[in-house]
């Protein structure tokens, strides 16, 4: 009887761990990434029940897009590794669809307009 209850116990334990590692995962992908290029660093946290990023660091403050600036909002989690929301790119002044997928330390991240045809995708690093 009492192995039995250890075994019950030891299981339900692991499940507990699994579900706290699956939440840490979730949460990965705030914190600062940089642009696979270098130029820029955004910070990603939470906002409200989202996930948005601003402009935390510019290699060169010549461009359109200003420290500070939030360029994804309402980014909102549709799986495990996925998130959809809206991405603003400082060049055009436009917002477009968003959608970024987290692999490990890569965060990849994309701006569609036309349902999706047409996407500009970014890959960014911590």
């Amino acid at each position: 009887m009492l192995a039995k209850l250890r075994t019950r116990v030891s299981a339900l334990l692991l499940v507990a761990a699994a579900s706290g590692a699956t939440q840490v995962r979730a949460e990965d992908v705030q914190g600062v990434w940089t642009r696979d290029d270098g130029a820029v660093k955004v910070e990603f946290s939470a906002c409200g029940g989202a996930v948005c990023g601003a402009v935390s660091w510019l290699k060169s403050a010549s461009g359109a897009a200003k420290v500070g600036q939030r360029v994804f909002s309402d980014m909102v989690r549709a799986d495990q590794i996925t998130w959809t929301g809206k991405a603003f790119n400082p060049e055009d002044g436009r917002t477009y669809s968003g959608k970024m997928v987290l692999s490990g330390k890569k965060l990849k991240t994309s701006g569609c307009v036309m349902g999706g045809l047409i996407c500009k995708t970014v890959v960014w690093m911590r």
